[in-house]
């Protein structure tokens, strides 16, 4: 799957972060959701491999906080690859803020985030998953523009996966064919934040679009 002592990092907002530890205890510090699930099915289908998972997600973070971080969060972990799942956070920033945020800010936030890494680790290997969401609680009040906004962040992620020949891991049409078996909530319990489900959901996806 990767090289052996692979270093693979997941990086995000809240749903990378899963109520993760900021300590080394490993019972605790890849957090309750796909990074955690993910590390376990990996590290245990390749023991010999001696990776090391690593969980830097940040609740609330925007894709302009996590370049604010990046040398602590990822430069200096040492990567060999990186998981990255960014921008719900975006969204929620211009409809709680009534924000006037270009467009293209995400893009270029975006982009410089990977211009960075790859600068400093022209080998790595990159799976990017595009954001996600799901007509429930206060963004079902306004989801015609929620997914207007959501196409605009999920188009800039695939974009960006092929410029870079990085992986891309589409995930709104998961959950959007999850929908036929179950309801939304059922997925994604506030619209933004999936559930054990949710995350398996992303888990497989992950691992299809790997494979």
């Amino acid at each position: 799957m990767f090289k052996e002592n692979a270093r693979i990092l997941f990086q995000g907002d809240s749903i990378t972060h899963g109520g993760r530890s900021n300590d080394n205890d490993r019972n605790h510090n890849m957090g309750h959701g796909y990074p955690q699930m993910l590390a376990g099915r990996i590290g245990a289908d390749f023991p010999n491999k001696n990776y090391s998972f690593f969980n830097r997600g940040i609740s609330g973070n925007k894709s302009v906080d996590l370049y604010a971080r990046i040398k602590e969060d990822i430069i200096d972990i040492n990567p060999d690859v990186l998981s990255l799942l960014i921008g719900v956070n975006d969204i929620l920033f211009k409809f709680n803020n009534n924000s006037k945020t270009p467009a293209n800010e995400y893009e270029k936030t975006y982009n410089q985030i990977i211009h960075q890494t790859k600068l400093k680790f022209p080998n790595i290997k990159l799976i990017l998953c595009e954001p996600f969401s799901l007509p429930v609680g206060n963004v079902l009040l306004n989801w015609k523009a929620w997914k207007e906004e959501l196409e605009i962040s999920r188009q800039v992620v695939k974009k960006i996966a092929k410029l870079n020949n990085a992986i891309f891991v589409p995930l709104q049409i998961e959950f959007d064919l999850a929908c036929t078996k179950a309801n939304a909530e059922y997925w994604i319990w506030d619209g933004v934040h999936p559930t054990p489900a949710g995350h398996e959901l992303i888990v497989r996806a992950w691992l299809k679009a790997l494979n």
